[in-house]
C-alpha cells in the first residue's frame, strides 16, 4: 500500500486525516529569523536533520541563508540520506560504535565532508583502523558533556588527551569540539542567555585547553534552538545545531520569534455532551517526554485518552464542536512526531503546494 499523497493544488478541505501539514509561510518565517540572525556573523547555523528528516526542507534553510551549507544528523543512516539528497557537509552528533556502522561512515566520508563526534580513545582508535582499511579520512570533534549527563567528556584533561591521540592517528582529522544542552521549562530571554553562555563556556574551556597544547581547533559546534541567538555573541563558537526552530513544538513556545509550522490535521469522528473523539492517536503523535499535545486555538479542549488510532478530549463548557470538523494538533517532541510519517504536506493559503517524502524516517541504524 502506497502512502497517502494529496494532489498539489488541492484545497485543505480535501486532505485526508490525519495528515502532517507544514504551514509554508510560517516555516519560511522561521527560516528568515535564522537567515537574519546569522547574516553578518562568523557563527552559522548547522540545522539538525533529526528533527525534519527531509533533505528537501533542509535545503530551503540553506537557500534562504544563515547556514554553513551543511547539516548535522544523529546517525550514520540519517547522514547517508542527507548525502543522497545532495547535502555534502554533515556532522554526526552521536558516537558511532560497531564495525558495520563505522565502515558505512568511512565509505560515506569518501563521498562527502562527513564528520563525527567522539568521547573516548577506544572508539577513536577503532575509527582510525576502519578508515585506514577503506582509504578514507574521517573528521572528528570531541563531544563535551555540559549538562546532559550522557555522552561526552567530563574534563578538559580528557579532551586534551583525545585531541593529542586524534592528531597522531592515520585517517583521522581532528577538527574541534561540540556540545549539546537544554534549558528546563519556559525560559525567558535572560534565562536563555545566562544558561546558554554557562553551558557553552564549558565547551570553550576544552577548546582553550587543547589550543594551549598547540593543537588547532577549527570548529566549535554548540548551541541549539533555545540558544540560537546566544551562541553568535560568544567568541569562538563557529556553528549552532538548531533543529526545533524550523517547525517548532509546544514545549518551545517561549521562543516567540518562531511559529508552530508543523501540525497534525485531524477530524472529529464522534462526540458526547462533554467529550469529542478525533482520528489521531499515538501512531501519528507520540513522544516520550510526557508533554500532552494541544489543539490550536481551542483552549477548552484537553486530551484525556490517547489510543493507537484515536484520542478522546474533554470539552470545557458547552460542546460546540461537530462531527466532521477538522482541527490542528500542536505536538510536543518534534523528531518523534516526524518519524511516524511518510511525508510532509506543504500548504500555503489553504492550498497544497508541495508533498515531500520524509526520506530519513525510520533510520534507526
Amino acid at each position: 500500500m502506497q502512502p497517502y499523497r494529496p494532489n498539489v493544488g488541492a484545497t485543505i478541505d480535501l486532505i485526508e486525516t490525519p495528515s502532517l501539514l507544514i504551514d509554508l509561510e510560517l516555516m519560511e518565517s522561521n527560516f528568515d529569523v535564522i537567515s537574519k540572525t546569522y547574516s553578518n556573523t562568523l557563527c552559522k547555523m548547522r540545522q539538525h536533520a533529526k528533527n525534519i528528516k527531509c533533505p528537501d526542507i533542509l535545503w530551503r534553510q540553506i537557500e534562504i541563508g544563515g547556514t554553513l551549507n551543511g547539516v548535522c544528523t544523529a546517525k550514520v543512516s540519517e547522514a547517508e540520506v542527507m548525502v543522497e539528497g545532495g547535502i555534502r557537509d554533515v556532522l554526526i552528533t552521536s558516537e558511532i560504535v560497531g564495525e558495520d556502522k563505522q565502515r558505512r561512515l568511512a565509505y560515506l566520508a569518501k563521498r562527502a565532508d562527513v564528520k563525527v563526534c567522539i568521547d573516548n580513545k577506544t572508539n577513536l582508535n577503532s575509527l582510525s583502523l576502519v578508515a585506514q582499511g577503506i582509504g578514507s579520512e574521517i573528521g572528528v570533534l570531541i563531544e563535551v558533556d555540559t549538562s546532559m549527563g550522557r555522552a561526552g567528556i567530563r574534563t578538559a584533561e580528557e579532551g586534551v588527551e583525545l585531541a593529542i591521540l586524534a592528531e597522531s592517528l592515520a585517517s583521522i582529522k581532528f577538527l574541534g569540539v561540540m556540545s549539546h544542552q537544554t534549558v528546563d521549562g519556559f525560559a525567558d530571554k535572560e534565562t536563555r542567555f545566562i544558561e546558554g553562555k554557562r553551558y557553552i563556556d564549558k565547551c570553550l574551556a576544552v577548546k582553550t585547553a587543547i589550543e594551549d597544547h598547540g593543537i588547532e581547533v577549527t570548529i566549535v559546534s554548540s548551541g541549539e534552538t533555545f540558544s540560537y541567538d546566544v551562541a553568535p555573541q560568544i567568541e569562538g563558537v563557529t556553528e549552532v545545531e538548531g533543529g526545533t526552530y524550523a517547525l517548532m513544538s509546544g514545549p518551545a513556545k517561549y521562543m516567540e520569534e518562531f511559529s508552530l509550522a508543523g501540525k497534525v490535521l485531524t477530524t472529529v469522528i464522534d462526540m458526547t455532551e462533554t467529550e469529542i473523539v478525533i482520528d489521531a492517536g499515538l501512531r501519528c503523535l507520540g513522544g516520550p517526554l510526557g508533554v500532552t499535545p494541544t489543539i490550536e486555538e481551542q483552549d477548552e479542549l484537553t486530551f484525556i485518552e490517547m489510543h493507537d488510532s484515536y484520542s478522546v478530549l474533554s470539552v470545557k463548557g458547552e460542546n460546540i464542536f461537530r462531527i466532521g470538523q477538522t482541527l490542528f494538533i500542536c505536538t510536543s517532541q518534534q523528531d518523534i512526531l516526524v518519524n511516524r510519517w511518510d511525508n510532509f504536506i506543504g500548504v500555503r493559503d489553504g492550498v497544497v503546494e508541495a508533498v515531500w517524502d520524509i526520506s530519513a524516517r525510520g533510520c534507526h541504524h
